[in-house]
């Protein structure tokens, strides 16, 4: 579902940001790995990246009892997850391009900050309408800062030189599987013996 969540963020923004040259303008990498001789699909590119994954904790106490007919299904508890996700403008030989494409990239999220299955258009071809996990997806990102000190240390665990970025927290992605621990029947009726004096 992480990749499912990305991947409908960067269709959207393709379909905002217009390429320069052919093809699309903003794609999936690992952007520590931009120096690469082989990366040459990531350069002169918006380059998303996840640098951080947390479990949002606000939402781990949910029920795994399912109602279905006269007994109930257990199932564990879904994982809510809050992704942070890089922005890198990656055009190593044109800067003013890069602030150009990181400016494009705020504009999009300042003017759309939700996302999923029904406000999609056009519907990408890896989403599912009769999918009850793709009708679940629905993620909003929020513009996070971080310190000098924070970026700093964002670039040094990347491994290469910094370049024009922003970082968004993605919340919520729902990440479940549907397989069933148990069974249990449902109580259906509470038998009292109350002894009279």
């Amino acid at each position: 579902m992480i990749d499912k969540a990305l991947l409908l963020i960067i269709s959207q923004l393709n379909q905002y940001i217009l390429p320069i040259i052919g093809g699309n303008e903003v794609v999936l990498g690992n952007v520590a790995l931009s120096d690469l001789p082989d990366q040459a699909a990531i350069k002169d590119k918006v380059v998303v990246s996840i640098v951080n994954v947390e479990e949002e904790s606000a939402l781990k106490n949910n029920g795994t009892y399912i109602k279905q007919g006269f007994g109930a299904k257990v199932h564990q508890p879904p994982i809510y997850l809050n992704l942070y996700v890089l922005f890198c403008a990656h055009y190593p030989s044109a800067y003013d391009t890069a602030l150009t494409r990181l400016s494009k990239v705020i504009e999009f999220f300042q003017q759309r900050k939700s996302f999923d299955i029904h406000t999609a258009q056009p519907l990408p071809g890896f989403l599912d309408p009769n999918s009850t996990q793709d009708l679940d997806l629905s993620i909003t990102l929020d513009l996070f800062t971080l310190s000098f000190e924070q970026v700093n240390h964002l670039w040094g665990s990347l491994g290469g030189k910094q370049m024009p970025f922003v970082l968004y927290k993605l919340r919520l992605i729902k990440i479940f599987d549907n397989r069933v621990v148990k069974e249990v029947p449902l109580i259906q009726e509470i038998q009292s013996e109350l002894n009279s004096i």
